[in-house]
């Protein structure tokens, strides 16, 4: 009888020992099992974008709405070389907001100092964009742009899956993912809610609206002196005689008109010579070669040098290019290359006589007009390291 008991008792220790451990990883009643960040407030805070009144409304995409959150993880995404396979570049090194924006270099360099293509765009009013990306227009929306660089063989040369690897186990990121996406567990952190949070980032990169320029047009102050009303007019081609022709590519209110052309920088005879196809290359239409994006004029001042492969290092030379006509012709060119000039009275096919150097020098007084150093200096799209 006592060994019966004995082996009862030993069975029944086994048993539940057994189901203890059976137990130890079931959700508990109800529900799944708690995420790891679930204990982190998820409150969103919707972000409004400051912008100028004059400035359009900026479209934002249902999928990817403005919180606070979502910018400060953007912005800390952005200058953090944790995106870059050596830990040595980020997404800024690329976009200073001394060169609102770009690098200042002719061709940026990627972690292995291997240089790229094309120059670095600004990425000033880049929430207006929306006729295509890069110098090429390769992509359509921010959030396609945004997930490029770090894969690019030339830029961070990264892998997403590393990157993400890294994020989850950082001491602070998965945090700010749960305060601005909602996630459960840090394994539900993803390459495309990164991207999301970068271009959260990017779409507050507004003009202050403090520029010379915006103060003379829209709210007519300050005055602005004789060489810089004679280059508005130029641009804006007033009189009808004298044209510089920039608004034609560089219209609206961020002077991009997000359109593509060809600024006749090279001599070529036929599409298949140019050198660097750009959105010829995207489209596959011949007479889309040697097509690139017109870049936004506004803090044009302090991104050179200039053109997407950063040939000319001064506004000085872009405006002898233009006053020079190209170096094409028609349909190699845009057309209204051939047209910068002073329109010569009773020609006919219509002739341009050259830009004076008052004009010239008009010209280039007017494009500094443009800079907004608020903008560049505003603390709030500064690194926050």
């Amino acid at each position: 009888m006592k060994k019966n008991s004995l082996f009862f008792l030993l069975f029944a220790a086994f048993t539940i020992t057994l189901l203890s451990d059976a137990c130890k990883g079931d959700p508990p009643v109800g529900g799944e099992t708690k995420g790891d960040l679930e204990d982190i407030a998820y409150n969103p805070q919707p972000y409004t974008i400051k912008k100028p009144d004059h400035f359009p409304a900026i479209l934002i995409p249902l999928d990817n709405p403005m919180t606070t959150a979502g910018v400060q993880l953007g912005r800390r995404l952005f200058y953090d070389p944790i995106l870059s396979s050596d830990s040595t570049m980020s997404c800024s090194s690329c976009h200073l907001p001394v060169g609102s924006f770009t690098d200042n270099k002719a061709i940026s360099r990627g972690i292995d100092g291997v240089e790229g293509r094309r120059s670095s765009m600004s990425l000033l009013n880049i929430a207006y964009a929306n006729n295509g990306l890069f110098w090429d227009g390769r992509v359509k929306t921010l959030e396609e742009q945004a997930l490029l660089p770090v894969e690019d063989a030339v830029e961070l040369h990264h892998t997403w899956s590393n990157v993400v690897e890294d994020l989850k186990k950082h001491p602070a990121y998965p945090k700010m993912f749960r305060e601005a996406f909602g996630v459960k567990d840090r394994k539900e952190i993803t390459k495309e809610l990164a991207a999301k949070a970068i271009v959260q980032f990017e779409r507050i990169l507004i003009s202050s609206g403090n520029s010379k320029f915006d103060r003379f047009v829209y709210y007519q102050e300050p005055v602005f002196d004789d060489f810089e009303q004679e280059g508005l007019s130029l641009f804006n081609n007033t009189n009808s005689i004298d044209d510089a022709q920039c608004f034609h590519c560089h219209g609206g209110i961020t002077l991009t008109g997000n359109q593509f052309f060809s600024n006749g920088l090279d001599n070529v005879t036929s599409f298949s010579d140019f050198t660097d196809k750009g959105l010829g290359m995207v489209t596959g239409k011949p007479d889309d070669n040697g097509k690139f994006r017109a870049p936004t004029l506004r803090n044009i001042a302090l991104t050179a040098p200039y053109m997407h492969d950063g040939r000319f290092k001064t506004l000085e030379e872009v405006i002898e290019h233009y006053a020079s006509q190209g170096k094409s012709k028609p349909p190699y060119q845009d057309p209204f290359v051939g047209q910068v000039g002073s329109l010569i009275l009773g020609s006919n096919p219509p002739k341009y006589a050259p830009l004076s150097n008052f004009q010239k020098k008009s010209l280039v007084r007017f494009l500094h007009t443009l800079t907004d150093s608020t903008f560049v200096n505003n603390p709030d799209i500064r690194s926050p390291f």
